[in-house]
């Protein structure tokens, strides 16, 4: 397993050799963030994440995840990208012993495209394979990061969108958050009751009568979408 200045680099230099520099400037400015940008390809950074995790088949998945770490703090955001996209290709090794640092990745990206991607395809893988750990899920939506919030909320939408999931611990969890002026809340509540929906209708119109009036206009439009 190479250290983590050799994980970054063989990313950066993959990436930087297949950007395109007006690109990256004009994605830098739609995503309104300080990280660097090479202006690839959206497909790139899952490509060179197969290629890596491939090469690295045989790497615990415990020394594996502390190479991710450097990579996931990153100052490029395609680097980031690519370091969950690894942990993606090992999820099958993701326990419930990871949580904790998948959350602190939350925290660290604090970004809608990564933090949506680790909530459901690693928080939401480890869950679904230990649903004993789903009460972890009330402690997220008390938390002070919004992006470990919306966690909380969008993290079972697999389960969920499938006709499984704990629809009772969502509702738990998202009636505290029906007054929150945040715009990634409001839309993730909303998000994963319209994807409830499709399986199971009437428990989001259940929830809407009891609930609709405090939900936000936002909310309602988003989980009645289906119905």
């Amino acid at each position: 397993m190479p250290g983590a200045r050799a994980a970054e680099r063989f990313f950066v230099d993959r990436f930087r050799a297949e950007g395109d520099a007006e690109k990256a400037d004009y994605m830098k400015a739609y995503m309104k963030s300080e990280l660097g940008f090479f202006g690839i390809d959206q497909k790139s950074p899952r490509a060179a994440s197969v290629d890596f995790a491939k090469a690295q088949a045989a790497t615990e998945i415990d020394q594996l995840l502390e190479a991710l770490d450097a990579l996931i703090a990153s100052k490029h955001i395609e680097v980031r990208s690519a370091a969950i996209g690894v942990a993606e290709r090992r999820r099958k090794d993701l326990g419930v012993a990871h949580l904790e640092r998948l959350m602190d990745w939350v925290r660290t990206t604090a970004c809608w495209a990564h933090v949506d991607w680790i909530a459901t395809k690693l928080v939401g893988i480890v869950l679904a394979k230990n649903p004993k750990e789903l009460a972890r899920i009330q402690r997220w939506g008390k938390d002070e990061h919004m992006w470990v919030r919306r966690t909380a909320i969008i993290c079972q939408l697999d389960e969920l969108r499938a006709g499984r999931g704990d629809f009772d611990r969502l509702v738990k969890v998202s009636v505290p958050l029906l007054d929150e002026k945040e715009f990634f809340i409001k839309k993730a509540i909303g998000w994963a009751m319209r994807d409830v929906s499709k399986k199971r209708p009437e428990l989001v119109r259940s929830f809407l009568a009891e609930h609709g009036e405090r939900a936000s206009g936002l909310t309602r439009r988003e989980a009645s979408k289906y119905l």
